[in-house]
């Protein structure tokens, strides 16, 4: 293939991962309740990555990619306690305490916390990411006025460290020693999986007498698209474009979630709502260009 096609293939993947995050993570967080319908939030993320993580690797392995070596396994055991264990997992287990409203205010400080962190290594986002990102993350805060604010202390401090963790582990993970291409999030799911089933054990989360059918659609949901695709798709595009556009879903995905609300659960949308909208697409607008992460 030319240099010119190569560079198509590559924008085409990029706008397709980036419709995967925008999209399918911002249904997860209506699957993710559906799914604690009769599973307890850490024993629900176990379950989620290590069987997502369980059936990458066995294709994996089935079409001959090699085993990750001892030091990716480490690497990969790194990144899933910081992404999934703590990241993901911590914000459905702060959901208990918190409001719908605090949670996606503290999500999207993921790319606040990311360019900290990328700053740290030298690569700081640049004067027109800075502007997207204080945008996006106030369009996120005027979409959170609609709702109540309610929080825990420690909710709340759960809620910021889950998005701190998740930003650490995604700038740290790519100096890291890591498997090759899609077994990367194939070890990276297993190990944060195996971390978790860990986490519920010492929480003492009992096994439910039986699942709701609820909970078995939503877990397959979150397996097949949460994971497998959506999580994929986030690691890649870590790689491949620059970390305020790679997190950029943290803005989008309140709003989308908020939509399909709407659309499934008759949720009203008011002015508020298109408000926050207009605003969030201002802030990814301005974090849009494909450039190569260095």
């Amino acid at each position: 293939m030319s240099g010119a096609g190569l560079a198509k293939s590559r924008k085409l993947l990029i706008v397709m991962s980036l419709l995967a995050l925008y999209i399918i993570w911002g249904s997860t967080y209506l699957a993710m309740v559906f799914a604690m319908d009769s599973l307890p939030p850490f024993m629900m993320a176990a379950l989620r990555f290590g069987m997502a993580g369980l059936i990458l690797y066995a294709w994996l392995r089935w079409r001959g990619q090699p085993a990750p070596s001892l030091k990716q396994w480490l690497g990969a055991a790194a990144v899933g306690t910081l992404l999934l264990a703590v990241g993901n997992a911590g914000v459905a287990y702060a959901e208990k305490t918190v409001s719908s409203g605090v949670a996606a205010l503290g999500i999207a400080t993921v790319p606040i916390w990311m360019a900290l962190f990328s700053g740290w290594w030298g690569h700081w986002p640049t004067r027109r990411e800075w502007l997207g990102i204080i945008i996006g993350t106030l369009g996120v805060a005027v979409l959170s006025t609609g709702g109540a604010m309610q929080a825990s202390p420690l909710g709340a401090a759960l809620i910021m460290l889950s998005a701190a963790s998740w930003a650490f582990g995604s700038v740290w993970g790519k100096r890291l020693p890591m498997a090759v291409g899609s077994m990367a999030s194939a070890s990276q799911m297993l190990a944060g999986g195996g971390v978790l089933v860990v986490v519920s054990l010492l929480m003492g989360e009992p096994w439910p007498q039986q699942l709701s059918a609820k909970t078995v659609y939503a877990m397959l949901y979150l397996v097949i698209f949460g994971s497998l695709i959506a999580y994929s798709a986030y690691l890649f595009l870590l790689h491949n474009v620059r970390p305020a556009l790679a997190t950029s879903n943290t803005f989008v995905n309140p709003m989308v979630a908020l939509l399909l609300g709407a659309w499934l659960a008759d949720e009203a949308i008011g002015p508020a709502e298109y408000m926050a909208l207009a605003i969030i697409v201002v802030g990814v607008l301005l974090v849009l260009p494909f450039e190569r992460n260095k």
